[in-house]
């Protein structure tokens, strides 16, 4: 007759704990942008700016990487949005885990840009929280959102 073998699973709290993740904050970074210098878009630009920087700060969990912003800045191209293109380069060196945005648009006019941004941050396990949809970009539902 065989021997039971009984394994033993370790709780989620010992898991943590073993791997050393109980105490780390999540990275986070947000990323602000408006597409004119008109006095309306400016206000808009200051006041994303300012609840980013206060929800990631107040939030125990996360450690505020920085706010990102292209101000003025048609999100048609990649080119000349030096601010988004230091947080994708942040957010692949591993120095982000968490990019909020108020939008799909305030990311790119461009579906195949946002598609291909997506896809490499979801390669290096790096999410971005898109507020108004309010879909994360780890849910491969939001690919399909895009394309339409």
């Amino acid at each position: 007759m065989m021997e039971k073998e009984i394994i033993k699973i370790a709780s989620p709290e010992q898991y943590i704990a073993s791997q050393g993740l109980a105490n780390k904050k999540k990275r986070v970074a947000a990323y602000a942008r408006v597409s004119t210098d008109f006095e309306d878009q400016i206000h808009s630009f200051k006041a994303q700016i300012d609840e980013y920087t206060k929800k990631i700060t107040s939030n125990p969990n996360y450690e505020f990487v920085g706010m990102y912003s292209d101000g003025g800045i048609s999100g048609t191209s990649l080119k000349h949005r030096d601010g988004l293109n230091a947080l994708l380069k942040d957010a692949k060196a591993g120095k982000v885990d968490l990019i909020y945005v108020k939008s799909i648009s305030r990311l790119g006019r461009n579906t195949l840009d946002v598609l291909t941004i997506i896809r490499e941050l979801r390669e290096k396990n790096v999410e971005i929280k898109f507020e108004k949809e309010n879909i994360s970009s780890l849910d491969t539902r939001c690919d399909m959102i895009l394309t339409f």
